[in-house]
């Protein structure tokens, strides 16, 4: 409104509000600091020519309530200041402003700390002085002009304060949920299920899943643990919780549900809903994050579960390029294998519809038609890198990710291929989204011996 020429008139308190957001700020003119108690003070008008002032002496005494203030903007035009030496309790150094106006971001804007009150407002000339800040702020009272409007996408790092809940108390944290109540729920890598209590603000273990977080292979890194999780739509009613982790016990990724009730994780609860086989021999690679969609649509991302570096001793390596070493023994560095097969839920984003009992049904739209002949139906995006954390948009259903990239740091096009890209995507149905064939703007790898 502001910025297809709006007008804008601030009274009094106008000033006491929107701490936080400095464009409102900036625009008021200031902040409210403090006032004293009401009482007889003089005003010295600075410019008589405006059409706020204009029938005002030189110098007016009035009782009111007089603000002091902070974060003054030094762009506006003062109309009046206060004699601070003519009452008790002002705080602006004597150089004190009452009264202003001035252009801002398209529109304009008058302000008046005057009008307390009740009796301003059977005073005329309180009363003329805020009908020239009215007539100020109309202007020509042209007809807007939104075509004007420039607020950028993302809101100003003044429009939002940081609230600390807990700090250095959290290891590797992976994913979190924030229950119907306000309390939040922290997956941490190696097993510990999280609990922030916000009646309290107290932060504790609610949980432990033994899970495969650590190897003691030399040479070999573990990304897996406890990957994902997600509260149920309805989990004010069925306090359902959806978990993916890597048992210890054996070479899998497992999404399954469990009840949390009384502030603690029931281990007994677990119904396991889908688990599919993850190479533990090398890095890398889990995805693992959980989001619900539309119509309780469960949608899980997992990584290709394959290597990302060059491999030990060998003169031909992959050197952060795609990873399409198809020669027999060497499979941990192809992802082809994983994310480009039709037939495996690596290196995918999968979306299913969780029944009451824990099953799952296949949603219309998914990439594959169940029943498809060497194919997997939960599979709803394929050619996925590392998706590692996802989110679907509730109004419309669109799935968004980031693709964490490769390594290269060099387009090699006359023999390799592209550079690494991480990829920030957008899925509105379900597609191949190119790894480990492509990357970036569709960027193809060559071929290489």
């Amino acid at each position: 409104y502001i910025q297809a020429g709006g007008g804008f008139v601030g009274i009094h308190s106008a000033t006491d509000g929107e701490y936080d957001w400095g464009w409102y700020s900036r625009l008021v003119g200031g902040q409210f600091e403090s006032h004293p108690k009401q009482q007889d003070a003089v005003l010295k008008v600075i410019d008589q020519t405006h059409a706020s002032t204009k029938h005002l002496p030189a110098e007016w005494k009035r009782k009111d309530e007089w603000y002091n203030f902070k974060k003054l903007n030094p762009d506006v035009k003062v109309l009046i200041k206060i004699d601070e030496t003519s009452y008790e309790g002002g705080k602006n150094n004597n150089d004190h402003p009452m009264a202003w106006y001035h252009d801002y971001d398209g529109g304009r804007a008058f302000y008046t700390a005057l009008g307390h009150t009740d009796e301003s407002y059977m005073e005329e000339n309180f009363l003329k002085h805020l009908l020239g800040g009215i007539q100020y702020a109309m202007g020509d009272n042209k007809k807007l002009n939104y075509s004007k409007a420039k607020s950028v996408r993302a809101p100003e790092e003044d429009r939002f304060t940081k609230t600390v809940l807990t700090e250095g108390t959290l290891f590797e944290p992976t994913e979190m949920t924030i229950l119907p109540n306000f309390d939040i729920l922290v997956a941490q890598r190696r097993g510990e299920l999280m609990h922030y209590k916000s009646a309290d603000k107290s932060f504790r273990q609610a949980g432990f899943l033994n899970v495969y977080f650590k190897t003691n292979t030399k040479g070999v890194n573990a990304e897996e643990g406890f990957l994902g999780l997600q509260a149920d739509p309805d989990f004010a009613k069925n306090h359902f919780v959806y978990i993916f982790y890597s048992p210890i016990d054996t070479s899998v990724n497992r999404l399954s549900r469990f009840k949390f009730e009384n502030d603690t994780l029931d281990m007994s609860s677990e119904k396991i809903i889908l688990q599919f086989y993850s190479q533990r021999e090398i890095c890398c690679h889990t995805g693992g994050s959980i989001a619900f969609g539309p119509n309780r649509e469960l949608y899980l991302s997992a990584g290709d579960n394959s290597t990302p570096f060059d491999e030990p001793g060998q003169p031909f390596v992959n050197r952060g390029f795609g990873p399409l070493d198809d020669r027999p023994g060497h499979e941990q560095y192809d992802a082809r294998r994983s994310a480009g097969n039709t037939n495996d839920l690596r290196g995918k984003i999968m979306r299913i519809r969780i029944n009451p009992d824990g099953s799952y049904d296949i949603p219309e739209g998914n990439l594959f038609p169940k029943g498809t002949a060497n194919t997997r139906p939960e599979i709803y995006v394929m050619g996925n890198r590392n998706p590692y954390r996802i989110s679907v948009d509730q109004k419309n259903g669109f799935l968004y990710w980031g693709e964490v990239g490769p390594d290269a740091n060099a387009d090699s096009t006359g023999t390799r291929g592209p550079r690494g890209y991480d990829e920030l995507n957008q899925a509105r149905k379900a597609g191949f989204f190119g790894w480990p064939m492509f990357v970036g703007n569709n960027y193809a790898y060559h071929e290489y011996d």
